[in-house]
């Protein structure tokens, strides 16, 4: 969480989301600025998700040949579509669209870690600890952003 100052005017960076707020003492939440909310490539947890992707597509690159359209492909497509939907819901004219997008990123990404699991049980991978922490990390800013969002 970051805060910058600016003759009273203060923005407060919570779960990736810029928050505009006012006065000189204490911190008073006001609505989401909706140009800053639209703009999906501003998010940290969009661009957190796009990293999650690029690492998928690493770890999967080494998975055996006869995975390619299976287990690979099914893990690729679940990842994908984690920034996907986070993109597609900032895109989106109300807040209760962008939530209802949320939380089909949270769907995919359980599908992601569960996957994970499944290719470290299977012995295609090994020493997954570093990328399910950051799975976790980035069902925390989800779940952090969809707390906001219904406020």
């Amino acid at each position: 969480m970051g805060l910058k100052s600016f003759k009273g005017l203060r923005v407060l960076t919570v779960y990736g989301l810029r928050i505009r707020t006012y006065g000189f003492y204490g911190l008073r939440l006001t609505a989401l600025k909706e140009a800053e909310m639209k703009n999906h490539k501003d998010l940290d947890v969009w661009q957190l998700s796009m990293d999650l992707v690029t690492d998928i597509y690493k770890l999967t690159c080494g998975f055996p040949k006869e995975e390619l359209y299976g287990l690979s492909n099914q893990m690729r497509r679940a990842a994908v579509s984690v920034p996907s939907n986070i993109a597609e819901g900032a895109a989106r004219n109300s807040k209760k669209e962008f939530n209802q997008f949320l939380h089909i990123s949270l769907g995919s990404l359980a599908e992601v870690e569960t996957q994970l699991i499944i290719s470290r049980n299977l012995g295609f991978a090994s020493g997954l600890e570093a990328l399910l922490a950051k799975v976790d990390r980035v069902k925390k800013m989800l779940n952090g952003l969809i707390f906001h969002l219904k406020k």
